[in-house]
């Protein structure tokens, strides 16, 4: 497989986002007719001669060195996730790139489910870069009761997100959500080109979601290790939780998630009440503002 096309939109993507005066230059022409740096000012800054970058964003990565990549990151003012992205990028389309990466795992092992099952006060669940929801304890599910319940086959944020327009209610941050998610799946793509799982998954979004395929355009990449969620649940409505992901070093690719709430706040007491309803196998009434829409 070659990855020509993907280094080639993501070198000039990162390089039209860039103005002149964002990179440093004291001197440019001011009549640009495109937006951001020319390839020109790009190699300069790198370091590289003009022809060397030119052939680099034409998608030739192959062979290029670790010193480049740097030189092309400071250039380019990437951060930590678009240079991990770059480095996979030269890493596949170098020879053997397929066989340096060990293929994710695909089911999560008993000790680590059994993890999950003893953490009863809070959310917890394993994924794959892909957004499949491999795993997950009672709490999780009882959260995501409109991903579980709405699923035919493994739950995966990025169709709940995107296909189920009950996402849009259940995220009251969606944008933020939906682009984290194409940005998520972006990064998984370089890093192992060759999961065809996630190329139908992508292929199939592209089809049936305009929201989808512009972010996907977009080639943004992101790291997805800490941060807020914003749900508004059917049965215990608004709550804001803290979530930290993390890598199972010994299962290649899966991801822990662990969602909390600070003691005593109103996102604690709303997973309390969670619980007790998951516990009692549903039955709750529904929370009014979990289904009166936000203020204009």
């Amino acid at each position: 497989m070659d990855n020509r096309d993907e280094v080639k939109a993501f070198l000039s993507s990162r390089r039209a986002r860039i103005s002149p005066e964002q990179a440093g230059l004291s001197s440019y022409s001011r009549n640009r007719r495109v937006p951001g740096l020319r390839r020109s000012e790009v190699a300069d800054l790198a370091g590289v001669s003009v022809e060397y970058y030119a052939q680099l964003e034409r998608g030739n990565l192959a062979g290029a060195s670790d010193s480049v990549l740097d030189a092309l990151a400071r250039a380019l003012r990437l951060d930590e996730a678009e240079q991990q992205h770059l480095a996979d990028l030269a890493r596949a389309a170098g020879p053997g790139g397929r066989a340096r990466r060990k293929p994710s795992a695909r089911q999560v092992r008993p000790s680590v489910t059994r993890v999950l099952d003893l953490m009863t006060g809070i959310p917890a669940f394993v994924g794959n870069g892909r957004g499949d929801v491999l795993a997950a304890n009672a709490l999780a599910r009882a959260l995501y009761a409109p991903m579980f319940g709405n699923s035919t086959g493994t739950a995966n944020h990025a169709r709940f997100g995107f296909l189920d327009p009950g996402a849009r209610t259940f995220w009251r941050d969606w944008d933020r959500i939906a682009s984290d998610t194409v940005a998520m799946m972006r990064t998984e793509a370089g890093r192992d080109p060759y999961d065809k799982a996630l190329t139908d998954l992508v292929g199939e979004l592209c089809t049936r979601s305009e929201d989808f395929r512009i972010r996907w355009a977009a080639h943004d990449v992101r790291l997805h290790r800490t941060g807020v969620k914003q749900f508004r649940h059917p049965v215990v409505g608004d709550l804001d939780l803290n979530f930290e992901s993390l890598q199972l070093t010994e299962d290649p690719g899966l991801t822990m998630t662990l969602l909390s709430a600070p003691a005593g706040s109103a996102g604690d007491d709303a997973l309390r009440l969670l619980a007790s309803w998951a516990a009692t196998g549903g039955g709750l009434p529904v929370h009014p503002a979990a289904v009166t829409p936000p203020p204009l």
